[in-house]
């Protein structure tokens, strides 16, 4: 294999970004990098790939490439790529943020998913490590945090093809900007992953490339970083149906049965949770804000008292579409107290965001500078960014429902 800056037409490569050497102009091919000099989990040795269990995610087989490769030093064949990484500690991800960091984004959904993702890893890591114990010393001496930070290399830089998921040289070098059209493609035909420009770069330019419409929540989580204002910015809530309620099992059925997904409290075995996102939408006027369909049938179902009226939901989604609650509720008062529940939990949502972000706001110390500082104006972007602004316009959403359904 060779891998060398010959695969890069006209860019030049300095402190991990991408800049144009000369003029690039709209429609020109930026970067073409063939599949055989990117790394996929088929690089895993033959022996190694039949020890690793099917429920072993590709980022962890590539995160357990790169400690084989790193093991090598300069004899790997990837060594020229790996040793451009980034170290321990220059990834700024949720799953490296110390207790005093992550409690700065307790009432953000990433808090939870922080913790869910270094669940996973450390199966995973233990899963990897069980595996490979009788063939390979390579891993013997790896900690959790190695494994935990290749993860985090491939996570955040790894991008999806037909053999599931690829480390691209060079391509990963090339920075994110909401706002571009311009994406890494693969051309299956001609075996290899390519970029076209979507605007003019003069020389000396740094050239970037969308890496996908993703909210600062992920960008944090998955690539460790956020942008000042996010124009992709959501929101996810997270709402539960109550273990003392006597038709908790019933509710929960009703909505699996309709394609509401339900998930299992890891804390508590005896509540569930659903996720929603709440975003910008598109209606048949243009660009608008609504109540997701999913999270104004949860309200509904869990504002159910008896058997009947769940009866009357179940028989109203068979009469239509198959989904739940695309109709008001019959009962009016049913509607609005759907609709108060909604209200009071975004209200709460909104008060736990304007408590922390108070706390973000206390008077910096020469001991806050440096990373914390970095972290805590990513903290900042998270909770003061659109995240904010969305649970702001559906607060009013969900009061003019209330509104609408009593003067009806």
């Amino acid at each position: 294999m060779s891998l060398s800056l010959s695969c890069i037409w006209i860019l030049f490569f300095e402190c991990r970004s991408l800049f144009a050497s000369k003029a690039i102009q709209t429609g020109d091919c930026i970067m073409k990098v063939p599949y055989n000099v990117q790394l996929t989990p088929d690089d895993l040795s033959p022996k190694i790939k039949s020890l690793l269990a099917d429920e072993i995610g590709n980022i962890s087989k590539l995160a357990t490439i790169i400690l084989f490769e790193q093991s090598k030093g300069q004899d790997s064949q990837w060594a020229p790529y790996i040793g451009c990484l980034p170290q321990p500690g220059e990834i700024h991800s949720t799953i490296f943020w110390g207790e005093n960091e992550f409690d700065m984004i307790r009432c953000s959904s990433i808090y939870q998913e922080t913790i869910n993702q270094k669940a996973q890893i450390e199966k995973e890591f233990l899963a990897v490590k069980q595996a490979v114990r009788h063939c390979s010393e390579v891993l013997e001496n790896t900690t959790l945090k190695d494994f935990m930070h290749a993860c985090a290399l491939v996570g955040s830089r790894a991008w999806g093809s037909s053999k599931g998921l690829s480390l691209i040289p060079f391509a990963d070098f090339l920075n994110h900007e909401g706002i571009t059209e311009a994406i890494v493609l693969s051309d299956e035909d001609r075996q290899l992953s390519e970029v076209i420009a979507d605007r003019n770069y003069a020389p000396g330019e740094e050239v970037v490339i969308r890496y996908g419409r993703f909210s600062n929540a992920t960008l944090l989580l998955d690539f460790g970083f956020t942008l000042p204002y996010n124009i992709h910015d959501q929101v996810q809530i997270e709402m539960k149906i109550p273990s003392h309620d006597p038709l908790c099992q019933m509710k929960l059925e009703l909505m699996q049965r309709h394609h509401l997904r339900t998930v299992k409290d890891v804390s508590d075995f005896n509540s569930f949770r659903n996720p929603f996102t709440i975003k910008e939408v598109k209606s048949a006027t243009g660009k608008g804000k609504g109540i997701p369909q999913s999270l104004r049938a949860f309200a509904r179902v869990l504002c159910c008292t008896s058997i009947q009226e769940l009866n009357e939901l179940a028989m109203e989604a068979v009469q239509n579409d198959g989904r739940l609650a695309r109709r008001p509720l019959r009962i009016c008062s049913k509607e609005i107290e759907a609709h108060k529940i909604l209200l009071s939990h975004i209200t709460q949502l909104i008060e736990e965001y304007n408590v922390s972000l108070e706390s973000l706001e206390t008077v910096n110390t020469p001991s806050m500078y440096g990373r914390f500082a970095l972290r805590k104006q990513m903290a900042r972007d998270l909770l003061t960014g659109r995240e904010e602004e969305v649970l702001h316009v559906y607060k009013l959403v969900t009061l003019f429902a209330i509104n609408s359904s009593i003067f009806n």
